[in-house]
């Protein structure tokens, strides 16, 4: 669908939505760019403070992967007035504007509007140098592939619109989508790693191919190497399966071959994140340097795989 609108042109471009990364980023200067990305959804969670430093978090993750710092922000919502009361939403706002406080972004105010259910998010502006932009596009046969945070929230999610999630499983949950890419993002640029993207709605196979494609190249990812959040396989053989996980493994298998891997591995490597951790392409003689940085910030960090050369935009799932 997008392919029949007409691209953006401006020398000042530097980031477009032709490689599909994380926020479109414009020159200012020789040395500074102006970063903008824009994310909004209906609650994940039901505390409506929750949801908001959830949505918050989402948001900033765009500008995180992009190697830059947010400056501030603008809320977008939508709100039911005849079936939630006004509370909701500004528990909701007081969620994000928590985040924003953390982690010393601006807001600026938003725009809200009636409609038939509750959505929020920001739309955020952050600053970077061009020299220094990361990408998903740049990575390179023999860089390791690294992952931030556990997977499993659209599976969890499901899981708790059925009310059949329990205590223990929904805070950690809740605590792993409300923390930001922030000091991920830091110990990235600190080895310069060659691309960099989070995990969101496409999953994690989805992110990979993005980076695959625009980097030319091709990647091997192990199902048994992959970081989970507690109950997440359980959940799967329940049928606690979201419908973004069936799309985008209906997407994916054509792009991506398995070699071994059981239907559970299959979803958990498709499951649609919310505020997902950073996927990053790093040297190998890099890759201790960021997991050792990323454990001394208390971020977790695994290796997940490796890129290869072969047919761009491609990849392989082995058990």
């Amino acid at each position: 669908m997008l392919s029949k609108l007409p691209e953006a042109s401006d020398p000042r471009l530097l980031v477009g939505g032709g490689t599909f990364d994380d926020a479109g980023v414009l020159r200012l200067s020789a040395s500074q760019a102006l970063v903008q990305s824009v994310d909004f959804f209906t609650p994940v969670v039901d505390d409506p403070y929750d949801f908001g430093r959830i949505a918050a978090a989402n948001a900033l993750s765009d500008i995180f992967a992009m190697g830059a710092t947010p400056l501030c922000a603008l809320a977008v919502c939508t709100f039911p007035v005849n079936t939630l009361p006004l509370a909701a939403l500004r528990e909701t706002l007081a969620g994000g504007l928590a985040t924003l406080r953390a982690e010393g972004v601006v807001p600026l105010g938003g725009h809200t509007v009636k409609g038939p259910e509750l959505t929020y998010g920001l739309a955020v502006t952050g600053l970077v140098d061009p020299a220094e932009i990361m990408r998903n596009g740049g990575a390179r046969p023999g860089d390791r592939l690294v992952l931030t945070k556990p997977l499993g929230t659209g599976v969890l999610a499901t899981a708790l619109k059925r009310e059949v999630l329990a205590d223990r499983v929904y805070r950690v949950l809740v605590e792993t989508m409300a923390g930001t890419n922030r000091l991920a993002a830091e110990c990235c640029r600190e080895v310069a790693v060659h691309a960099l993207t989070d995990i969101s709605g496409f999953g994690l196979l989805g992110h990979a191919l993005e980076m695959a494609a625009a980097s030319g190249v091709t990647f091997r990812v192990a199902a048994s190497a992959l970081p989970l959040l507690p109950g997440v396989r359980e959940a799967v053989e329940a049928g606690m399966v979201p419908e973004g996980l069936i799309a985008n493994r209906e997407w994916a298998k054509d792009k991506v071959s398995f070699e071994g891997v059981d239907s559970i591995g299959i979803a958990l490597a498709c499951d649609p994140q919310t505020s997902g951790g950073l996927l990053a392409a790093v040297r190998p003689a890099e890759t201790d340097a960021l997991l050792a940085a990323l454990a001394d910030r208390g971020v977790s960090g695994t290796v997940i795989g490796e890129i290869l050369a072969g047919v761009p935009g491609t990849g392989v799932l082995v058990r």
